[in-house]
């Protein structure tokens, strides 16, 4: 099964499963700044894992810099230019965001599900929701949960902790707009994953 992540409008702060605008922390929580250019991280989303098993809890938040695009190896999982976290539920509040033009994305996009059953490939499972639907393939967002869809090789982050890989959370593309589009290099995708022992996690982008 692939389940599709719809645009679905523009969103406040939710609670919930989005991109971009203010991100929910635990209380002291410091904003992640890039290791290369020292500059703060843009916050790209955040991801509740119980929206993928009921039994799972917390949420996901996926950070990256953008300061210097290109220049920082924010497409990198391990080279500090991109940041992932997950925070426990309870005690979330907006973050208190620091100054810079690039620290959060120019619109925040509610999400909607969409199951294929029957579909296990995402690439079809797009391309299945444009023609039933009617809408632009960009309004979708990304996927949840499944497995990635690679647009190089498998670069599946391992655990700095326990050292054994980590479980793939959610797909997310550049987005509906190409006006306020996250930075995947155009055309990219991002990849956010978690290690459910360690409450670890990574992201890494490709193009």
């Amino acid at each position: 099964m692939t389940t599709l992540m719809i645009y679905a409008g523009t969103a406040a702060d939710a609670p919930g499963t989005r991109t971009g605008g203010v991100p929910l922390v635990p209380p002291g929580f410091r904003w992640p700044r890039c290791h290369e250019c020292d500059g703060p991280m843009q916050f790209l989303a955040q991801v509740r894992l119980d929206d993928i098993d009921s039994a799972e809890s917390g949420l996901l938040s996926i950070f990256m810099c953008q300061n210097d695009p290109g220049l920082c190896d924010e497409w990198d999982a391990t080279s500090g230019g991109n940041r992932a976290f997950v925070f426990e539920l309870d005690q979330l509040t907006p973050a208190a965001v620091p100054p810079g033009d690039n620290v959060l994305l120019e619109e925040t996009s509610e999400v909607a599900y969409v199951p294929l059953n029957d579909s296990e490939d995402y690439g079809e499972a797009r391309e299945r929701w444009r023609v039933e639907s009617g809408r632009p393939v960009r309004d979708v967002l990304g996927q949840l949960g499944g497995l990635p869809a690679w647009l190089q090789f498998d670069e599946t982050p391992t655990c700095a902790v326990c050292d054994l890989p980590m479980s793939f959370v959610v797909q997310i593309e550049e987005g509906h707009d190409y006006q306020t589009a996250i930075n995947f290099g155009g055309g990219g995708c991002g990849y956010g994953f978690r290690c459910r022992s360690c409450t670890t996690a990574a992201f890494l982008w490709q193009r």
